[in-house]
């Protein structure tokens, strides 16, 4: 696997505030937490989350929550970072997106992913992603890579982390829940790479492939996007019942 390297409020409490308590309780974490846990933000998120998706949803997403307030209250090592994310989000349920959104392709946001409990590798990938960048990893150290796995024979999307800019790259992935080196994931070839500011080629024995006018890469502008409106949408299907 052939990678490239990157260059250059309220004092009302309501369900949500409760929710987050007991979440604390069985989890055995600090109280020192709750203050950051219950910001007005997240409080707001959860009860919104519980509203349009149940209570299971906002019980998913407040442990994000709190998995990325740990992190940085613990000030976790990248190496436990990445573990933990990769560890939690691969608890989800894998599912396709024409079975789930009815589309054929739907890149959901990180709270939409956790809302419906399941989705897809991008859905995955996506998560990881997000949830490193506010673990305090710098989007020049991540990118989101499309491959070809090829023991699926299938497309299919992990997160690489850059300890430095010349670092073989460490591969997130939920086919795989260990993490490994790239050159250890033959199993991966790579078609092109992107973060939230830049697209890279992947080369494969010495040859390019373009891919910035990837019909793909409109599904990252729509969820920037819905992400900057907070916008969710409903799934057809409901992996709770």
């Amino acid at each position: 696997m052939t990678f490239l390297t990157i260059s250059g409020s309220g004092s009302r409490w309501g369900w949500s505030a409760l929710l987050f308590l007991g979440v604390l309780f069985l989890s055995g974490s600090s109280s020192f937490l709750l203050a950051d846990a219950l910001d007005t933000k997240e409080r707001q998120l959860a009860d919104r989350i519980q509203a349009e998706y149940g209570a299971r949803a906002a019980r998913r997403v407040i442990d994000w929550r709190l998995l990325i307030q740990r992190a940085n209250a613990e000030q976790w090592s990248k190496q436990q970072a990445l573990e933990e994310t990769n560890r939690f989000f691969n608890r989800q349920i894998f599912i396709d997106d024409i079975k789930l959104w009815g589309q054929n392709d739907y890149w959901a946001s990180p709270a939409e992913f956790l809302a419906v409990g399941g989705g897809d590798c991008e859905d995955f990938s996506i998560a990881k992603y997000f949830t490193l960048r506010e673990m305090g990893f710098t989007d020049e150290s991540l990118r989101l890579i499309y491959v070809k796995a090829i023991n699926y024979n299938q497309f299919h999307m992990v997160v690489a982390n850059y300890a430095t800019p010349s670092s073989m790259p460490v591969i997130l992935d939920n086919l795989d829940p260990v993490l490994k080196p790239a050159n250890l994931r033959t199993d991966l070839v790579p078609v092109y790479s992107f973060n939230g500011s830049h697209l890279w080629l992947m080369k494969a024995k010495g040859q390019g492939q373009l891919a910035g006018s990837s019909g793909r890469l409109s599904l990252w502008s729509g969820l920037q996007k819905r992400l900057s409106a907070q916008n969710f949408n409903r799934p057809i299907l409901n992996l709770d019942n």
